[in-house]
């Protein structure tokens, strides 16, 4: 693989990957933005707890790969960076979509990658999610994912990303000899991935409601005149 990404590494790309998809208003993102969606308690696994010095380190160490740049945006005081997945590894929205949920939370099935990418990009059934994982997975020459061992009490195989490097013999046989997730977890994870939905939407409300109170300021500037 031409890139060797060390944990962080996956975490910051996959957050500014993620964040091009679901706030696009606010994105690039400044070095404190992109630091808070690293440190997420949703949608993140495993959690994190970076500080910004090792975010900024990290964003040069990717800056070197050609997978993120610096931008200066016009009013703004402050750097923000974007990422250049899509453009180095020749990636459209939804195989993009489903390699940034495997940065950001590790590996899963594919019906899983299918709730879980919907807040990014949508798909039609299940199949339709294969059949890109297929393209990712037998992506010449290199794969950026592969089709993990089924894990004992799990119905379905789950996929990894593959930015990181080929999974060792060790790493999978621990992969596939881990238990299935307890209910309680599964539980945690819909609420949380529930309360993300319900935030964005109420961004996006928000959004609506300033917009319409523009309108209305503009409407009675031209009835008083």
């Amino acid at each position: 693989m031409e890139y060797e990404l060390n944990t962080v590494e996956a975490r910051v790309l996959g957050c500014l990957m993620e964040k091009q998809f679901t706030t696009p208003d606010t994105y690039p993102l400044t070095l404190n933005s992109l630091n808070l969606a690293c440190n997420q308690k949703s949608n993140r696994d495993p959690v994190m707890e970076l500080d910004e010095q090792i975010v900024l380190r990290t964003l040069d160490s990717l800056r070197d790969k050609k997978l993120i740049e610096m931008v200066s945006m016009a009013g703004s005081r402050v750097m923000k960076y974007r990422h250049q997945a899509d453009r180095a590894l020749g990636l459209e929205s939804q195989p993009l979509a489903l390699l940034c949920e495997l940065l950001v939370r590790g590996p899963q099935t594919a019906g899983e990658l299918r709730g879980r990418a919907a807040r990014m990009c949508s798909f039609d059934n299940i199949e339709a999610v294969e059949q890109v994982l297929g393209a990712l997975t037998s992506r010449s020459p290199e794969p950026l994912a592969m089709l993990l061992p089924r894990q004992p009490g799990r119905k379905e195989p789950r996929y990894a990303h593959l930015l990181s490097g080929a999974l060792s013999a060790d790493e999978l046989a621990a992969m596939t000899a881990n238990p299935a997730p307890e209910k309680a977890r599964i539980t945690l994870q819909a609420e949380n991935e529930r309360i993300e939905k319900l935030e964005l939407e109420l961004a996006a409300l928000r959004q609506d409601v300033a917009a319409l109170q523009i309108q209305l300021c503009e409407l009675r500037k031209s009835l008083e005149q």
